[in-house]
């Protein structure tokens, strides 16, 4: 679920994968399979992502399905929980796409 919020989390800041990977100084093909879930997320990635969207690392990792059983929320409660967040921002970004596309 990492995967899918560093990616909506880009896109909610409008920046193109190819800029991103540029400014991570990475291949578009690389930053592409770690959003899409065939690679790993990096504790190091986390870090650049934390750095160029101001968001703290603490708030990415909430989304990560690693972090089981913590303060007594339920695995399902939270993977729930961030699935909602999840669809609330894809949606935000396709609501703005498509504001976009109208114009």
């Amino acid at each position: 679920m990492i995967n899918k919020a560093l990616k909506l989390i880009r896109q909610f800041h409008k920046v193109r994968q190819t800029e991103l990977a540029e400014r991570f100084q990475m291949s578009k093909s690389y930053l592409s399979e770690i959003e899409s879930g065939k690679k790993p997320v990096s504790f190091e990635l986390l870090e650049k992502y934390s750095a160029e969207f101001d968001i703290p690392a603490s708030s990415l990792v909430f989304f990560s399905e690693s972090l089981s059983g913590k303060k007594g929320m339920s695995e399902k409660f939270r993977s729930s929980f961030s699935g909602k967040i999840l669809d609330v921002i894809e949606w935000l970004v396709e609501k703005d796409e498509s504001k976009k596309t109208k114009t």
